[in-house]
């Protein structure tokens, strides 16, 4: 089985969120992919399985679960499948997945992923996830399996060391903590954090941008923002609202390229 690691939203070897992508020539049980995945010990590894000539099956896992949409795993992919010439530069990829269908395409020297936006609604959070977080947010807004909270800046976002032992224990498995941002080359900064799938913090995550682009969109009345997230890698993802979807942007770099063998 061919297997890769790559570096994603990013364009620094050893920066952004690092994923395994496996290209699959059939369908494997779902426990041979959980200890693929746990093996990588990877925030996520990606595995695809062609459907037609431009068109995947791709599924995530981190080392405990299956997710169901993962932003950096879907970056990871589509470079490999286009730094490979497996797919050509001017061609379309699209994926069937268990948040729809996503498509990714290449845009001047960025790669573009058309993913579903966010929905989120106000919320008083839980005790536990206060707790955890030891620090008072200005707001707490929830969707999904996520909790988004707003610091008062960026200080407070970097001081934040939670108790992922309780923080497993929050009603919502992921937790987005985001401020504005200072710089002027960002709109906003975010950390993330999800020890109940097996992330303690996670460097670079893009699904988490469905729902910061939506929030920051409505609070800087503005459709095209740029984010970054301050993990000790650190990256950045350009986003764009787009009617019920958001664009995101980003580059990777290959830094592995083998053979599992199974």
């Amino acid at each position: 089985m061919r297997i890769f690691q790559v570096d994603s939203f990013t364009n620094e070897p050893f920066k952004g969120n690092p994923a395994a992508v496996c290209i699959l020539e059939k369908d494997y049980d779902d426990s041979l992919l959980q200890n693929i995945a746990m093996e990588m010990n990877l925030s996520e590894t990606a595995f695809l399985l062609q459907v037609s000539e431009n068109e995947y099956k791709l599924r995530w896992f981190t080392p405990e679960v299956e997710v169901k949409l993962c932003g950096h795993g879907t970056l990871a992919a589509s470079h490999i499948l286009w730094e490979n010439k497996i797919i050509e530069d001017d061609k379309e990829i699209y994926y069937n997945t268990l948040s729809g269908t996503l498509i990714a395409k290449k845009k001047s020297g960025w790669i573009e992923l058309d993913f579903p936006k966010g929905n989120l609604n106000k919320s008083n959070g839980d005790s536990i996830l206060l707790e955890a977080l030891r620090r008072t947010p200005i707001s707490i807004h929830e969707g999904d399996e996520y909790y988004l909270l707003e610091f008062a800046g960026q200080e407070e976002i970097l001081k934040i060391e939670p108790d992922f032992n309780l923080l497993k224990k929050a009603r919502k498995k992921e937790v987005i903590v985001t401020c504005k941002s200072n710089d002027m080359e960002y709109d906003f900064i975010s950390r993330f954090f999800a020890p109940a799938i097996g992330i303690e913090e996670d460097p670079v995550t893009g699904s988490a941008h469905c729902y910061l682009a939506l929030y920051w969109a409505e609070r800087l009345n503005k459709i095209e923002l740029v984010g970054f997230q301050a993990s000790k890698r650190t990256g950045y993802i350009k986003c764009k609202l787009q009617g019920d979807r958001v664009i995101l942007h980003g580059k990777a770099v290959t830094i592995l390229n083998g053979f599992l063998q199974i």
